[in-house]
């Protein structure tokens, strides 16, 4: 893989190539990306969507859309840092107009989108949708579907689900958001499909980046982008590099982030901070300011700081150190999972499950969850698919009513019509999703 065309302003529907050096200096075409996606309404749909505790009751725990804007911070100084370095390694980047804030650029909008694809409640609510079809009433849909397209369903995946939202046309929208083809190279943490699930060890393999339905969109962008392939056999390739980068910077904020959250929520306490995070910030704490800051949260708050700002250090001098690896696709792990922390990140995320992640709170509404996804799935579904085999009752007229426009399209394909529903589900907020739910069972009040 080479940078010049891994960093590729096209979009879909571009029949020229985007020069670099064209670009407008007030707004450069991959700050358009990131403006796109904050104005789009599946990223306004995270302020109410779970990142650690669902539907909670304080004011100060993070969603998923705090969440994406803190990593998208925590990316655009990644790759800014990344490509500043890069910049003197290939000074036939700087002839073509490229400068280090594209980097940042780039890694900060595929940033702030990596959750958009998420389900309501959480990661739960992946597995939720898999369920239905796995061992609940959707596991009748089995047989009428391909093995790939039956994968996709019960591995419910929110980075696919995401690329599907960013890219798949729709009536009167080609291409989706047009984002640039660089920006989601660098979304696709796991370019392949999903199947064969999991056939190394190598992190791009961990899950799947896309749905049968967007192929093709997936096909023409790693193309574009020249990014390699890792199997003749099935569609499964190395990631763009700029991908790591995203990934640290939701790494580096998970971890640290929600393990703030459950001190600040008193399921943790804080003698457990100064024990884990001095690990980590033992050279750059100033020990006197830390006991001089009268609240638990402003104390918290200032070893989060220290914290990421060791991790950025961290993930920037392993990436470049690392840099022919990543190109070549032979850098097999997370950055974070090179890092001379990891052991004490492990630490932290070993507590913050058995903490926060575990906790009678979290898992109650998380099986609440469940079933509300799990019904939802099944009444739209199931009026769907009734109305396209001409036996539709008024009450899944009804029902669909309840839709918007473009999920009521009666496409030809089964597998097309599931996910369409999949895919309105998935973009519910944790509280709308409760509301539905009390429609559809009758409870209005």
């Amino acid at each position: 893989m080479n940078w010049e065309q891994l960093l590729s302003l096209k979009r879909f529907g571009d029949t020229q190539k985007r020069e670099r050096i064209a670009q407008d200096e007030t707004r450069l075409g991959f700050d358009v990306d990131f403006d796109r996606i904050i104005f789009s309404s599946a990223f306004r749909s995270l302020q109410d969507k779970t990142q650690v505790i669902p539907l909670s009751e304080t004011d100060f725990v993070h969603t998923r859309l705090t969440h994406s804007l803190e990593v998208s911070v925590v990316g655009r100084t990644l790759g800014r840092r990344v490509g500043k370095v890069l910049l003197e390694r290939y000074p036939n980047l700087v002839n073509l107009g490229y400068t280090f804030n594209d980097f940042g650029a780039i890694v900060a909008a595929a940033s702030v989108m990596h959750d958009i694809g998420n389900p309501p409640f959480g990661h739960s609510g992946e597995k939720a949708i898999g369920e239905y079809f796995k061992t609940g009433k959707g596991l009748k849909y089995k047989d009428q579907l391909s093995e790939k397209e039956y994968q996709d369903l019960i591995d419910f995946e929110g980075n696919a689900n995401g690329f599907k939202i960013l890219t798949e046309t729709r009536e009167g929208i080609s291409g989706g958001l047009r984002l640039s083809y660089a920006t989601l190279g660098a979304f696709l943490k796991y370019p392949k499909e999903s199947l064969p699930k999991k056939p190394t060890n190598h992190i791009a393999d961990k899950k799947y980046g896309f749905f049968q339905s967007e192929k093709s969109e997936f096909l023409e962008i790693v193309e574009e982008l020249g990014m390699k392939q890792k199997s003749e056999k099935d569609i499964s390739y190395f990631r763009h590099p700029l991908a790591y980068l995203v990934e640290a910077a939701d790494d580096i904020c998970y971890t640290i982030i929600d393990f703030e959250d459950g001190i600040n929520l008193g399921l943790i306490e804080e003698e457990f901070a100064l024990e884990y995070m001095i690990k980590l910030v033992k050279d750059t704490i100033d020990i006197k300011k830390y006991h001089s800051l009268k609240h638990k949260t402003d104390r918290v708050s200032y070893l989060r700081a220290l914290a990421i700002g060791v991790l950025i250090n961290e993930a920037v001098d392993i990436f470049l150190a690392n840099e022919k690896a990543i190109l070549n696709g032979s850098f097999e792990k997370s950055l974070l999972e090179k890092c001379n922390y990891e052991a004490q990140i492990n630490d932290i995320i070993k507590i913050s499950i058995s903490k926060i992640y575990k906790s009678t709170e979290v898992v109650e509404k998380e099986v609440a969850g469940y079933k509300i996804i799990a019904d939802l799935l099944d009444v739209f579904v199931t009026a769907l698919n009734n109305k396209f085999n001409g036996n539709q009752s008024n009450f899944d007229s009804l029902v669909l009513n309840l839709l918007p426009e473009e999920y009521q399209i009666e496409k030809e394909n089964l597998y097309d019509r599931i996910l369409q529903i999949c895919s309105y589900v998935s973009r519910l907020s944790d509280g709308y999703a409760i509301r539905m739910y009390k429609k559809l069972t009758g409870n209005i009040i």
